[in-house]
């Protein structure tokens, strides 16, 4: 089983492979892993149970943000929640990496300031 270190370490190589376009908006954010999301999280996305989310991004979008952001203040970050990206990774039969990979580009996403229904809209286009 992935450990947090690992599971962080290929998250960073999943951030590491993107386009060189899409990194320079990215070389600020920190990516964390936790075992699941804690109760302040669940809240936030409406969710109640620890093993619903997989994924969470905490910051400002890149297209909400001013000239006037302190610099240095605290940074963009994505979370990843082992234990539901391992259990939904071996109930849907995908390779850890690529589960990994998925929930990174979909965080991703939300710091792009893209929604969820723009990100389904965009992969059931794909």
């Amino acid at each position: 089983m992935m450990t947090n270190e690992e599971m962080e370490a290929s998250a960073k190589r999943s951030l590491a492979a993107l386009p060189a376009q899409f990194r320079q908006h990215l070389s600020d954010v920190v990516v964390r892993v936790q075992d699941v999301a804690d109760a302040d999280m669940l809240e936030s996305v409406g969710l109640t149970h620890p093993m619903q989310l997989s994924g969470l991004y905490s910051g400002r979008p890149i297209d909400t943000k001013s000239i006037w952001d302190i610099p240095g203040a605290t940074p963009d970050r994505i979370y990843l929640f082992r234990r539901p990206i391992l259990a939904e990774a071996r109930n849907r039969d995908i390779p850890l990496k690529r589960m990994i990979h998925h929930v990174m580009i979909h965080e991703i996403g939300h710091h792009f300031g893209l929604s969820d229904d723009d990100m389904h809209a965009l992969e059931d286009e794909g």
